[in-house]
């Protein structure tokens, strides 16, 4: 095989995203460049982001060498690769070189990510690539540098979101982020007002018809745009609820804090009020233990 062509990986790629970038700089498929690198693959290969790979210890190590990216490196990319340590005692000095295919359900795969973030990262890769949102975090990828951002891997493209520059100014707190239970509870309950047209609904309608207009070649397909972007729509304000709901006390309201607090974010959602309902997920958040 000759040398090593200087790919390096995004952040947070899947590793079959990246492998498949790897190999067609050689003009290779991934079975191919494994085979050269002694690694005997299991599973049925799939593109991304329909499929992960996981290598062993000692394939992402050879993986590592032939790259010339430190295995350290090449491991905080790569966040599905992290690769288990070896037990010397049972498989020998590195153990055995393996990669093994399986599928990833819809819900779980890897988002398009920013063009040309990685048409910058390589002369000689060429193949889009896919790289996992930040856990702990709305399922979207949002490059603030290049105005691209995703939110579901039916759309094979990120999509342009210049006329949304709230997208980009909401950022999660880097010192203290929201915390997965609050950040559960203000999905579902943007998810909620969102697919019944609450509270902020005339908002996001206006948002979405930005987005569509901005993106006329958004490819078709069975779900329409208002459902693959809904995470993307209402990020700002699940980040903003997320952050108000962290600040509950873990004891039930009285009906004088459940007011000063709706008042408050309201103010923070730039509502004119906030009265849910007893059926609204945050009045039941409000009044659970």
């Amino acid at each position: 095989m000759p040398g090593p062509l200087h790919v390096r990986p995004l952040p947070g790629e899947a590793t079959a995203s990246y492998l498949t970038c790897l190999a067609a700089a050689y003009r290779l498929t991934p079975a191919q460049l494994l085979d050269g690198l002694g690694t005997t693959v299991t599973g049925t290969e799939h593109a991304p982001p329909a499929a992960e790979i996981r290598l062993s210890a000692e394939a992402a190590r050879r993986l590592a060498g032939f790259t010339r990216v430190p295995i350290a490196h090449l491991t905080r990319a790569l966040p599905h690769l992290r690769p288990p340590a070896p037990s010397l005692a049972n498989t020998g000095a590195h153990g055995t070189a393996t990669a093994r295919w399986h599928a990833v359900e819809t819900a779980l795969q890897p988002l398009p990510a920013c063009t040309a973030c990685t048409i910058r990262r390589s002369p000689h890769a060429t193949a889009p690539a896919w790289i996992h949102p930040s856990p702990g975090l709305p399922r979207i990828m949002i490059c603030t540098r290049h105005q691209q951002a995703s939110s579901d891997p039916r759309h094979p493209a990120p999509l342009d979101i210049r006329p949304l520059p709230e997208l980009t100014r909401t950022r999660p707190g880097t010192r203290r982020p929201p915390t997965p239970v609050s950040l559960s509870w203000a999905s579902t309950i943007t998810t909620r007002w969102y697919d019944h047209q609450q509270h902020a609904h005339e908002r996001w309608h206006t948002r979405l018809h930005r987005l569509t207009a901005a993106n006329p070649r958004m490819s078709p397909g069975p779900a329409s745009p208002a459902l693959t972007c809904r995470e993307l729509i209402t990020y700002p304000e699940t980040l903003t609820l997320a952050a108000a709901l962290d600040r509950l006390p873990p004891h039930p309201l009285t009906r004088a804090q459940q007011t000063a607090f709706l008042h408050q974010l309201a103010g923070r959602l730039q509502l004119p009020r906030l009265a849910p309902a007893n059926h609204d997920l945050l009045w039941q958040r409000l009044h659970a233990h």
